[in-house]
């Protein structure tokens, strides 16, 4: 999870505001506690000749040469397993994980993708620099990318061919009565600032304030998805509830930081964009029910 984190932040430091220290004029090292990264990731505690983070992977012990205390060194085992790439699942006699891919956060899909990546590129003897670097990148792409769980479609909604005066304004009135019904007082974008404290630590008690902000966003999604709509704003209606349906997803996911870091950081990457999004779709249905009103 630091690993991953750490690649996050190296990639993204300057659109989260987190640029790095300088001292004269070399950049100073990343400090993890009062470690500097280069020698948390290549750390190997119980000179196994496997690497903490690893052993992580491994679902190995990195403070015991052999986690099964079985005579065989911890080593000697993850090398087996590598000669035989069984799908890279995880070998439960050294306390791994065997569940089904189906079951697996995304942070140990990726995991499993990433060690097997490193596995084969370090059997081909192409590890290096540049090709760290690529997969480094590949995991920001990964965290920036991921896809929507659901997406509402013009199906779902419950849309009335009724394109009169009234109809609008009684379309208008819903959503003022949905706004007051359910107010969200709390700036989330203040609470992930306090969550990420700068670029080698994380408050995550602070993410339970997300709490009544998701709640009661969920209750407007709910609302928007039963609500009549005249036939002439639907797409509108439809992109200004999908907008706010990818926030609370975001929300959510944010949460699980501690159990799924890929996940949150995805989350927290694509926030800010599905902001901007929302209220551009926000401003494009409050001006057409302004033109609709006034007609």
């Amino acid at each position: 999870m630091v690993f991953v984190l750490v690649v996050f932040v190296l990639k993204n430091k300057d659109s989260l505001g987190l640029a790095g220290k300088e001292n004269g004029t070399e950049e100073m090292g990343l400090i993890y506690g009062n470690e500097i990264l280069e020698n948390l990731i290549t750390r190997d505690t119980d000179l196994d000749g496997v690497l903490d983070w690893e052993e992580g992977l491994w679902g190995t012990d990195p403070t015991k040469k052999d986690t099964n205390d079985d005579g065989v060194f911890d080593g000697v085992e993850i090398a087996k397993l590598k000669t035989a790439q069984e799908d890279y699942i995880f070998d439960g006699e050294l306390g791994g994980d065997t569940s089904e891919t189906g079951e697996l956060t995304e942070t140990d899909k990726f995991s499993r993708e990433f060690f097997s990546t490193v596995t084969t590129l370090n059997q081909s003897g192409v590890i290096d620099q540049a090709t760290m670097d690529k997969l480094g990148e590949s995991l920001a792409e990964k965290i920036k990318n991921s896809a929507p769980r659901k997406i509402f479609l013009l199906s779902d909604l419950k849309i009335i061919e009724d394109g009169s005066l009234q109809a609008i304004k009684n379309y208008n009135n819903a959503l003022d009565n949905i706004r007051k019904k359910y107010p969200v007082e709390t700036n989330a974008m203040d609470i992930l600032q306090k969550f990420i404290v700068d670029e080698n630590t994380v408050d995550v008690a602070v993410l339970s304030e997300l709490d009544p902000i998701i709640e009661q966003t969920e209750k407007i999604v709910n609302e928007l998805a039963k609500m009549s709509i005249p036939e002439s704003i639907a797409p509108l209606h439809l992109d200004f509830l999908n907008g706010i349906e990818r926030l609370v997803e975001n929300l959510n996911d944010i949460q699980l930081y501690e159990v799924d870091v890929i996940l949150a950081l995805s989350a927290i990457s694509q926030y800010e964009e599905n902001i901007t999004t929302l209220e551009s779709a926000n401003n494009e249905l409050v001006k057409i029910l302004q033109q609709k009103l006034s007609n």
